[in-house]
């Protein structure tokens, strides 16, 4: 049998009062697609930090064809032929789309051939199929795109070992199956592909091997044939999860938005819909219909240049965050380290920042205890798991994170609250907890307007659903006339049917 390129055995790694891995071993063969399984918090992370030399082990040994290795920092774990694509991307806004991709080289010399340069980046993004401009700035790029340069990046370097980290969570059905063909080009090569991903239908549809881990254990590894998504499931979570996607129906309260021709120049227009109370509006499309725009105008982060926001029958001008929140409107960014979080600051102080003139004193003190109180009553309520709220917001993993930007906003009390991809790069746990959240928000009166890019969420947990695609809205569908076929005919532009606004 072929040896492994990398392995990974009995790796533990603690972090303070948290032991994030215990024991965990792992094995990449050249030519496999390695899929690693786990909830948030599994430790999944931590095993590719190690692997890239961001963390070191504190017990364990790491083998490179066979033989020992230390792999201290990423420049390490680059000579040595391993590369990332982490789950968020870290891309410099100062440089531009080719200097991003090959930031990491160092036998380029001290003299840059722009020209050589940017025809190897071009080359490389047009075999991921995607169109960028590799000499525009990397500042302003959708979270599709940075993923994108963070592919090319790590396609640029002579890669043995690639890891790839929710590569997919921000690109299209169409970017997905440009990828998922570069995978298998790499994998003839005998680039060993360790990919984790939360979308069970792509761990089933591109890898051989199948690996999990739960509570930073390791729990299973088995050919791709001998597993089943029920038995993953189980495994990740220790438990059966039969209900995913359960809406729970109620009636619906008193109008509390209506949008009418809203428009951003050159973004968005002619933009229509109402909003009761309790109800979850669906908003589906395809990366670059433009949803994400409509929640910033509706939150005043972009406001709109046209069209009308009445709430509670009245107009209101929304030109700012500060006078949407005074409507009782919240806003859960997709991005939850750029523009959810501050990193560096305790989970406690990140929940109670939108509202930190509750938690102060007349002499601008803070008071500790009370925001304590509240950062534990989220932390029980959205199950954060931390051991303290004290810890920093950047040491969570990603669906803690989101919790965490969740708690934020819901502390503020909204009557309208827009969750943007809520879900993204959550396990499936994680997941069936965002879901069973957002129907008790529903149930306690609160209008939610949910932008998603998986559209058999949007379709289970939605009472009606809006599809864009860019920028103009093509149809908006009830509950129980929607269909898969319906919303995606609609969102590539095959027809256009507008329908009632009103529940």
């Amino acid at each position: 049998m072929t040896s492994p390129i990398l392995e990974m055995k009995y790796i533990s790694k603690r972090f303070d009062m948290t032991q994030a891995l215990d024991t965990v071993s792992l094995a990449l063969y050249p030519g496999e697609i390695h899929a690693l399984l786990g909830e948030n918090g599994a430790g999944k992370s931590t095993l590719i930090k190690i692997m890239t030399g961001i963390y070191e082990a504190d017990r364990g040994e790491i083998l490179l064809d066979g033989r020992p290795t230390a792999i201290q920092n990423a420049l390490d774990a680059q000579s040595h032929g391993i590369a990332a694509i982490q789950q968020e991307p870290m891309i410099f806004p100062d440089l531009n789309v080719a200097e991003n991709i090959f930031i990491s080289h160092r036998d380029r010399g001290k003299i840059i051939r722009w020209g050589q340069m940017y025809r190897e980046a071009e080359e490389i993004l047009a075999k991921l199929g995607i169109k960028l401009d590799v000499r525009s700035s990397a500042r302003g790029l959708t979270l599709a795109a940075q993923q994108a340069v963070e592919i090319a990046k790590a396609i640029s370097l002579k890669v043995r070992v690639l890891i790839m980290d929710e590569p997919t969570a921000s690109l299209s059905s169409h970017e997905v199956e440009q990828l998922f063909k570069l995978i298998q080009s790499l994998r003839k090569q005998g680039v060993s592909i360790l990919f984790i991903s939360h979308r069970m239908e792509e761990v089933f549809a591109i890898s051989d091997r199948i690996t999990i881990l739960r509570d930073g254990k390791f729990i299973s590894s088995a050919p791709r044939a001998d597993v089943t998504s029920q038995s993953a499931i189980r495994d990740m979570v220790g438990r059966e999860l039969e209900e995913f996607f359960a809406k729970t129906e109620i009636p619906k309260g008193e109008l509390f938005m209506q949008v009418r021709n809203l428009g951003k120049e050159n973004t968005f227009s002619d933009i229509n819909f109402d909003i009761r109370a309790g109800e979850v509006l669906g908003f589906a499309g395809l990366v670059g219909s433009r949803r994400t725009d409509v929640g910033l105008a509706l939150f005043g982060v972009e406001p709109a240049d046209f069209g009308e926001i009445l709430i509670e029958d009245q107009p209101v001008a929304i030109r700012g965050t500060q006078q949407a929140l005074k409507q009782g409107i919240a806003y859960v960014t997709e991005d939850r380290r750029q523009l959810g979080l501050t990193m560096p600051m305790s989970i406690a102080t990140n929940i109670t920042l939108p509202t930190l003139k509750k938690y102060t004193s007349r002499l601008g003190l803070i008071k500790h205890g009370r925001e304590n109180a509240t950062a534990e009553r989220f932390k029980d309520r959205l199950s954060i798991r931390t051991p303290s709220v004290h810890l920093e917001a950047g040491k969570l993993s990603g669906g803690n994170q989101q919790k965490v930007v969740l708690s934020k906003w819901l502390n503020t009390h909204p009557r309208l609250l827009i969750l943007d991809e809520p879900t993204r790069g959550i396990d499936v746990g994680a997941k069936a907890e965002v879901h069973h959240m957002i129907n008790d928000l529903a149930q306690e009166g609160i209008a939610i307007i949910m932008i998603s890019s998986d559209l058999p969420e949007v379709l289970a947990m939605s009472d009606r659903i809006l599809v864009m695609r860019e920028g103009r809205q093509m149809a908006v569908f009830n509950r129980a006339e929607a269909t898969q076929e319906k919303v995606m005919t609609a969102a590539m532009g095959q027809s256009r049917v507008i329908g009632e606004t009103a529940a």
